[in-house]
């Protein structure tokens, strides 16, 4: 497989919404509006696990992962900041980056499984995005 053959897992395109591109990255955001819930999946053909990617494109998952923390934690100020890449469902490579709050229905439990996902409404989803987009404007490129 080639790059050019990447597509995202439907189960993934099902429950989010596209934030936009990065240079290795789709970034998403999950259908929960119980969280601020980015997942990032590197747009590689066949990638499973994080080992799979060549070494640069595992620094740059990792320069993504953090850009994302650092504008998670300045956008959503959560008590804590989960980050996972477990694809027991979904077994193309993708990163869980979750804002908690001591205050959150799952707290201090792993989301996954807890209680029921809220689905956004227009208004809040786009309000979400827009934050979203705006704080990574710099790093956002262009789709292609």
């Amino acid at each position: 497989m080639t790059d050019a053959d990447w597509t995202l897992h439907p189960q993934l395109a099902a429950d989010t919404v596209t934030v936009g591109e990065l240079p290795l990255g789709r970034l998403l955001l999950s259908n929960d509006a119980h969280y601020p819930w980015l997942i990032l999946v590197p747009r590689r053909a066949g990638i499973r696990e994080i080992h799979e990617l060549a070494e640069v494109d595992q620094l740059q998952l990792l320069r993504e992962s953090m850009l994302l923390s650092k504008a998670l934690m300045a956008v959503f100020a959560p008590d804590k900041l989960n980050i996972a890449a477990l694809g027991n469902v979904v077994p193309q490579l993708h990163v869980h980056h979750i804002a908690r709050y001591s205050t959150d229905p799952a707290w201090p439990a792993p989301v996954w499984g807890r209680v029921p996902s809220l689905p956004y409404d227009a208004d809040l989803r786009a309000a979400r995005l827009a934050q979203l987009r705006a704080a990574l404007a710099e790093s956002l490129v262009a789709a292609g």
